[in-house]
Formats: C-alpha cells, sequence, structure tokens
C-alpha cells in the first residue's frame, strides 16, 4: 500500500509568476525519479493539477531547485522547471526571470548567504543556460525586505525593489547573441509563406515578428488570441521553425514536445493606445517605447516574462532587428507595453570587434514569501 513521503517547500511570488522553491538535496539523486516527484508535488499531468500545488496555468506551473553554489564565482545554484499540466514532462530548456527575482530573497532567509544591509547583492548561477545573474536584495534585519513602494505591472499592491541584472546571460543557449550572425532572417512558414523575423539570444532564445505581418495590431488581449486557435498554431510553426534554426530543436514537432517554453515568440508594433485587460486603465502611446505581445507556453504570457523583458530589451538596441525597428526609445531605458501594463529595463549593448557585447540588462521586480511547509507525494 503506498504510503506519503513529505518534502520541504516554499511558495513564493516571484515577479508576475508563482513558483515552487525545493532544495535539491531534498530529492531524489536520480533524474529520472526527481522528475516523478516533481510531477507529483505539482499534481501534474492535469489541467486542473487538482492533486498538488500547481495553478493550472503556465505562469503558476514554475519550480526553482535551490542548492549551495558549485562555482567560485557565484553564490548559490538554481535550476528552473517550467512543470507541464499536460504532459509528463518538465522543461529545463532555459530560465525564467521573474522565478529568477526570488533565488536571492530565498537564499538569504535560508541563511544560504550572509545577508548584509541595506542591500545583498547575490551572484546567481543559472544551471540550465550555466550563465551567472545579479540580484540587489533590499536587506532589513537579517532577512529580505519585503515591504516597499516598488509596483509592478501585473501584481496587486507594491514591494522592495529587486534588481536584477542578466548582462551576463548573453547566448544562453546557443552562444551567441544573434544565433544566426544575422539580425534578421526570412523563414518559410509551411502554409502561410515568407515572414522576417529576429532571432535574439539573452537570458533565453527568443523570436521576433511584426504583428502587422501576422494580421494583427499588436494589442490585442490574452483571450482574443487564446481563443484563435488558428493563430496559435501560426504562432508555434514560427517557434519551431526558429528553435529548428537554432539547434534546440529537430524539428517543428520536437520543438513543441521537447521544448515548449523556448524559444518564445513575441509579435512586437509602434507604440499606440490600449487597454490594461486585467483594469481596463488606458496606456497611452507615449508611456511606452513600444508595444509587445508575448507567447509562452503556446499561450500568451498575461504580463510579460522577465527573460523575455531582457531579450526584448536588448533587441531593441541591436540595429536591424525587428525589435529595433518598432523601438523608440531614446536612451538606455526601454520601456515595453504588455497586456497588464508597462515593464522598463536598462540596457546597453555594445559591438566590439564585429561581437555584440551587453554590457547591462537591469529591471526590477518584487517577490514575497507566502508559505512554507511540507509537500506530500505518494510513494
Amino acid at each position: 500500500m503506498s504510503e506519503q513521503r513529505r518534502i520541504r517547500c516554499t511558495i513564493l511570488r516571484c515577479g508576475t509568476s508563482k513558483g515552487i522553491f525545493l532544495m535539491e538535496n531534498d530529492l531524489a539523486t536520480d533524474s529520472q525519479k526527481r522528475d516523478q516527484e516533481i510531477l507529483a508535488i505539482f499534481g501534474s499531468p492535469d489541467v486542473r493539477q487538482i492533486n498538488g500545488l500547481g495553478g493550472a496555468d503556465p505562469l503558476t506551473s514554475k519550480l526553482a531547485i535551490i542548492a549551495p553554489s558549485t562555482r567560485p564565482d557565484a553564490d548559490v545554484n538554481y535550476t528552473f522547471g517550467q512543470v507541464s499540466f499536460t504532459d509528463t514532462f518538465v522543461d529545463y530548456s532555459g530560465n525564467c526571470g521573474n522565478i529568477s527575482s526570488g533565488v536571492g530573497p530565498f537564499a538569504i532567509d535560508e541563511g544560504l548567504i550572509w545577508a548584509v544591509e541595506p542591500i545583498t547583492t547575490v551572484r546567481i548561477h543559472n544551471t540550465n543556460t550555466g550563465k551567472i545573474l545579479v540580484a540587489e536584495v533590499p536587506v532589513r534585519n537579517g532577512k529580505a525586505q519585503v515591504a516597499g513602494d516598488y509596483q509592478i505591472a501585473g501584481v496587486p499592491g507594491s514591494g522592495a525593489k529587486i534588481m536584477l541584472d542578466f548582462a551576463g546571460t548573453a547566448g544562453s543557449a546557443t552562444d551567441k547573441v544573434l544565433p544566426t550572425g544575422k539580425a534578421r532572417d526570412t523563414l518559410n512558414i509551411e502554409g502561410f509563406g515568407q515572414l522576417e523575423a529576429s532571432i535574439v539570444d539573452v537570458a533565453n532564445p527568443m523570436v521576433f515578428v511584426r504583428a502587422k505581418d501576422l494580421g494583427l495590431t499588436g494589442i490585442e488581449t490574452p483571450a482574443e488570441i487564446n481563443g484563435n486557435q488558428e493563430m496559435l498554431g501560426l504562432l508555434e510553426k514560427i517557434r519551431g521553425k526558429a528553435a529548428t534554426m537554432i539547434g534546440m530543436a529537430k524539428d517543428e514537432a520536437d520543438a513543441l514536445k521537447h521544448s515548449p517554453a523556448f524559444p518564445m515568440i513575441a509579435f512586437v508594433s509602434e507604440p499606440q493606445d490600449y487597454a490594461d485587460f486585467t483594469t481596463g486603465r488606458m496606456i497611452r502611446a507615449d508611456q511606452v517605447d513600444f508595444v509587445s505581445r508575448l507567447m509562452y507556453m503556446q499561450v500568451m504570457h498575461k504580463t510579460y516574462a522577465g527573460t523575455g523583458t531582457t531579450c526584448t530589451g536588448a533587441a531593441a538596441k541591436i540595429p536591424g532587428t525587428i525589435a529595433y525597428e518598432v523601438c523608440q526609445a531614446k536612451s538606455s531605458e526601454v520601456r515595453i507595453g504588455h497586456p497588464a501594463g508597462v515593464i522598463e529595463i536598462e540596457v546597453e549593448v555594445e559591438a566590439k570587434a564585429a561581437e555584440l557585447q551587453v554590457k547591462r540588462a537591469a529591471f526590477g521586480r518584487t517577490a514575497r514569501r507566502i508559505m512554507d511547509g511540507y509537500v506530500y507525494i505518494l510513494e
């Protein structure tokens, strides 16, 4: 007869996502058995995840595995997992910027690193990409500060501002900022024809296309896109083609099965007025440098991914890309208009000896610990 086993866990709201944080040494060392444990914790596969902690949404079916650093230039190891609720699969092919914002506070509160007031700098080794990202975490009385006046679109209330710099994550999956060596490529999409796209790899690889080339305005809501099966199919074809071009999949079907989260795809347009779909508040064209809609796990992201913010901001500073074409930023700060508001990122990209170097890619997030305890799984 099966018995239940308990595993320590913490649930954090990190940026505009929610993640389950686990310590690596509480999980099985065998990777296959570990994934079985993780799927059981989330209640996957099940579209409701009713028998586990998952929230039946791509933004709440996220995992962070934390361990002491295995690198001398980092303070902590962090592995991200996107847990499917439709298949028996955990996707480790990339990172999540929003979940990354919880790693520093978690490491500080768990005593994995020494807390320094008022700001503790945490160098995080993301094992998915082998890259280092840097978190600047406000600290008070030896713990990560939660209260503050910093607000992010898509999250009610305010919190302490955590700065994340992803400059060290350029070439996360392909070792190149421009995986194809070009700022713009022409893709042949079955059933559609030729389409111009830009593939950029910073924090996570992404493919950018013009909204108008797809017959879209660029300010569609998640419901409008997610209810359009024909458009979802086209966007996935484009993503699969890009994944194949940069070596992340053998073909489009393989991309959907084994790398459903990455590369991400976004369709962009020039600044325009639109309504925040969560509140109805109007976002004016002069409040953004361009508008972008990001697809994640085959549906539209309700806000904007952190790594997507990093890659999109970098792409907007690389001459010749489609993001650069629509961006109207006049300074190092880039303001991206997403379905629920605006996210800003500080970006500096330099070209040295024909090589692109990302000097800075930093944006603010907030995070809050929601629950500590044990999750029970059947043995």
